[in-house]
């Protein structure tokens, strides 16, 4: 056997023995091995991918959605470039990548040679371990070797307390395909067990720090927050509000104030509500307002599992903690209730004006969530989908809502949607702006082979850059349009004709239900425009804090 199917069978292998459910290949002639080792073992599910960005969005998807690691494959040179925003997003995000990238031997390394670029820590800082892997050799040690270095990979990216992006550059000699002898120095099967090489054991949490009774207590829940159900349940318990974004996934029960934009931004609500303490889980990132009020609370707990990096862009934590004990706490109710007084006044305000605008962005946004039914996935885009998820979504529980907001980028949003569909179980829907839409328009381009997820993207089409005209930039009228705008004039009917992709229009929102059924990757159109869209977000506001007033 040549040494580079030895090193692809081995290493393949030992992955699946780990846990390794799904691969996804952007094909080339350099990861030969790992592509041809990976399709003839049936424990896998691969994904085949054209184009290296797509393929590496999708493996975000899937790995964020399933919370176990996903190997992404690519060949040497440019490839390998293209995987680097999806891995700078799951360093971000906190989700487990193996990338494996296939290279040239070292000897023709800086000679000029084909596809040859320098792969060695390409993506920096934004891994959380990398590993050379060397130009594998019939040698007796290698199998001990190969077996041993994935198992640290698929364990470094899995954390459990930091999980996150792991890359092995993977270099290959010819021959690269098969030569028909089985033959090697030592046993390739690892002594014939079936479980893996190294058993990774995780030491038990650290004990929890515990709080001092207090009613006047605040938990906010953003992107990448774990034990979510057990965190709500104590500050139902201890009578706090509850402030989540919408893929905090922690909007629901009587505690969650989904109007917390609104009421963070009005100061008359602010300084009569000062918490003695606030508990952050995950990342908040959305909201101005709430991220301006965080620096207010006496105490400002954040909890992350990892201790050596945490969350905090106010630069407002008092302590930090891998978990904390929220006790039950004697006295009144009257700190809640008027947190529920003020949010239900500003939530009916909200509504009043979106049902009285016509069709809109965040009228689509509220109602689109829900409409759909229990067990659904809804990933959102990043830009303007999930602001205006956070600010008209109603509290409901039977909803999984994610979004990529580790970086915030616009770009595979397509591909990530996709692969979080395919590894939910359920419907999944998708919601994201035309722009987003547009960037990874590749993401639709699957192979009659590849798994087909059953997801309806809803793609809310404003000409351009929407999230711009709420910006100060919207005030420079000449450059504004060309410069943020960025109007395209695409026809999305078009877009998806190119690949066979279902397509249906609403101009109404009474039609979206009927548009949402059917089944496979299928794409529902929704057109609305830009200024009329800053204006209603600006009356919203106005409604709010004008009722938010009235109610304090």
């Amino acid at each position: 056997m040549n040494p580079a199917t030895a090193l692809a069978t081995v290493l393949v292998d030992e992955l699946a023995r780990c846990g390794l459910t799904d691969v996804v290949l952007a094909p080339g002639s350099r990861s030969t091995p790992l592509a041809l080792a990976v399709h003839a073992d049936s424990r896998l599910r691969l994904h085949v991918r054209v184009d290296e960005r797509s393929a590496s969005y999708l493996a975000v998807g899937l790995a964020r959605r399933g919370e176990r690691p996903v190997a992404l494959v690519c060949t040497s040179g440019t490839a390998a470039a293209n995987f680097h925003p999806a891995v700078i997003e799951a360093h971000e995000s906190g989700v487990p990548l193996l990338v494996l990238t296939a290279d040239r031997p070292p000897e023709l390394r800086d000679t000029g040679a084909s596809q040859t670029v320098d792969q060695v820590k390409m993506y920096g800082t934004a891994v959380r371990w990398f590993g050379e892997v060397g130009v594998p050799e019939n040698r007796p040690g290698q199998v001990a070797y190969w077996r041993s270095l994935a198992c640290r990979a698929y364990q470094r990216a899995l954390g459990p307390y930091d999980p996150g992006p792991v890359h092995l550059n993977v270099p290959f000699r010819e021959p690269l395909v098969p030569d028909g002898d089985a033959s090697w120095c030592e046993p390739l099967d690892g002594g014939g067990s079936a479980g893996p090489w190294v058993r990774a054991r995780v030491a038990p949490p650290a004990s929890a720090l515990h709080l001092p009774p207090t009613r006047r207590g605040v938990l906010v829940v953003g992107d990448g927050a774990a034990n979510v159900r057990r965190y709500v349940a104590a500050a139902g318990m201890a009578g706090w509000p509850v402030l989540s974004e919408p893929h905090g996934n922690a909007r629901y029960g009587d505690h969650a104030m989904p109007a917390y934009h609104f009421l963070l931004g009005a100061p008359e609500f602010t300084e009569g509500h000062r918490p003695d303490v606030v508990v952050t889980l995950g990342r908040p990132s959305l909201s101005r307002p709430l991220l301006g009020w965080l620096g207010q609370a006496a105490e400002h707990i954040v909890v992350t599992g990892d201790l050596t990096r945490w969350p905090d862009p106010t630069r407002s934590a008092t302590q930090v903690a891998q978990a904390v004990e929220i006790p039950v706490a004697a006295g009144d109710d009257d700190w809640l209730r008027s947190w529920r007084r003020a949010d239900a006044a500003a939530r009916a305000a909200v509504d009043e004006v979106l049902d009285g605008s016509g069709f809109s962005e965040p009228l689509l946004a509220r109602d689109l969530a829900e409409a759909l039914p229990n067990g659904s996935l809804l990933f959102s885009g990043s830009s303007m989908p999930i602001r205006d998820l956070d600010q008209a979504m109603r509290p409901r529980r039977g909803l999984r809502v994610m979004a990529n907001r580790g970086a915030a980028g616009i770009d595979g949003v397509v591909s990530s949607a996709i692969g979080a569909a395919l590894a939910h179980n359920g419907p999944a829907y998708a919601l994201l702006g035309d722009l987003t839409f547009l960037h990874d328009q590749n993401g639709l381009i699957l192979g009659p082979r590849e798994p087909r997820p059953d997801l309806c993207l809803v793609v809310v089409n404003n000409d351009g850059g929407g999230i711009f005209s709420l910006l100060p930039q919207a005030a420079l009228r000449e450059p504004f349009e060309r410069l943020f705008g960025t109007a395209h004039g695409v026809d999305l009917a078009h877009v998806a004709a190119a690949t066979g992709t279902p397509y249906t229009f609403v101009d109404e929102v009474g039609q979206l239900p009927k548009a949402l059924r059917g089944e496979g990757v299928r794409i529902v159109e929704a057109r609305t425009e830009r200024e009329p869209n800053a204006a209603l977000h600006a009356a919203m506001r106005e409604a709010a804090h004008a009722a938010i007033r009235g109610a304090v």
